[in-house]
Order: C-alpha cells, then sequence, then structure tokens
C-alpha cells in the first residue's frame, strides 16, 4: 500500500538490503518494528517491498523523529540482530521530500 503522507516537506528514510538465509525470527521481529514504529512521535507511513533485494521507506516529520527512532531501544536490539543474522549487507539514506505528486 501506499502511504499518504503530508504536503512537504517531511523526511524520508530508505533502508535497502540484502538477506541472508537465515530466517529465524525475522519476520515477527519485522511485524514487531512495523507496530513500534508506528506509535513513534513523528511517525508518517512506511512502504515496503522485497525480493532478493528488500526496500522499506519510511516517513517523518522531521529529522528528530528518524534519530529517536534510531535510538529507540527496541530497535537498536533488531539492528543488532538484522546486522549479525538477517543481512548480508543494507545502506541507509535519509533525505527531505521537497516535492512529491500522485496520480
Amino acid at each position: 500500500m501506499v502511504a499518504k503522507t503530508p504536503e512537504p516537506p517531511y523526511y524520508v528514510v530508505i533502508f535497502t538490503s540484502v538477506r541472508t538465509g537465515v530466517d529465524d525470527g525475522y519476520n515477527d521481529m519485522a511485524a514487531e518494528m512495523m507496530q513500534l514504529a508506528a506509535q513513534q512521535e513523528g511517525f508518517l507511513g512506511v512502504e515496503s517491498a522485497r525480493n532478493e533485494l528488500g526496500i522499506t521507506i519510511s516517513y517523518w516529520e522531521n529529522a528528530e523523529a528518524i534519530k529517536n527512532w534510531k535510538t529507540n531501544s527496541q530497535h537498536l536490539v533488531a539492528q543488532k540482530y538484522g546486522r549479525e543474522t538477517w543481512y548480508a549487507s543494507y545502506k541507509v539514506r535519509i533525505a527531505k521530500v521537497e516535492r512529491d505528486y500522485a496520480y
């Protein structure tokens, strides 16, 4: 589903990843992180797709909300598992959305 975002400006975190072959607990943790992110102040929405390359895009009101999410204690645990178990590689990009349009 396409996230409903407000009029710009707002911020986006683009998380791209390549998974390892280990699935142990991944889907449960991913679902838990989606629920937790949705409860964070400044969270606007999320879009995610996965084939060989996973792409998760989360939308935020401001840079401080992103920083608070990055340092959330439960999210830190998920990040640790990701680095140690679930991801062969990943990249995070953060940007300010200045313009958007839709059809």
